[in-house]
């Protein structure tokens, strides 16, 4: 039996539908991309968000994160989830479609809401460099699997610093994904 979920899914095209559905009993909404901006498609969203609530699964890549920050200016208390560039990967192509129905529900059940503006800031620059993950030859491909593995996206240095602390990540999820990542190294 699927995993149901109460919120209504927003995800870019038709075969993101159908990816999604092979994992979860859902609602979905489509945007068919920026055809979002198009009159009434906001307030379909609108509907959703203030009803059930929804979670923004768009494709990790340059168009799905744009999408994502557009959606989030209407509905900022929207849960994110995002799936990893690898496991949205096949063929060249890369987007929802593409991932597996375990990927789907993993993003899925680690959706994150974006934490109050007034909160204390965890992560400073001195972290990521600290770790490697701005600065150094490594840095870009530590950061993919560090958003992978908190389940917060690909972003550059500046974008994860953002994540980091706007998705209330703690200092000890933070350590205890490094040493994942380390470990994988190893």
């Amino acid at each position: 039996m699927k995993k149901k979920i109460k919120e209504v899914i927003v995800v870019e095209g038709r075969d993101d539908i159908s990816a999604v559905k092979a994992a979860v009993d859902a609602e979905i909404i489509q945007t068919n991309g920026f055809a979002i901006r198009k009159k009434g498609n906001i307030e379909k969203l609108r509907v959703a968000y203030e009803n059930k609530g929804i979670i923004v699964l768009t494709d990790p890549d340059f168009v799905g994160e744009e999408l994502r920050k557009y959606i989030l200016k209407f509905f900022p208390a929207a849960k994110q989830a995002y799936i990893s560039r690898k496991e949205g990967s096949k063929d060249g192509d890369i987007g929802v479609e593409n991932a597996t129905p375990e990927a789907i529900i993993k993003a899925l059940e680690n959706a994150k809401c974006e934490v109050a503006q007034d909160a204390e800031a965890v992560f400073t620059m001195n972290e990521l460099i600290d770790h490697k993950l701005s600065g150094a030859p490594e840095s870009k491909d530590l950061r993919a699997q560090l958003g992978a593995e908190l389940r917060i996206g690909y972003s550059n240095a500046k974008q994860m610093l953002s994540k980091l602390n706007r998705y209330g990540i703690t200092m000890d999820q933070f350590l205890e994904a490094m040493d994942r990542i380390q470990k994988t190294k190893d």
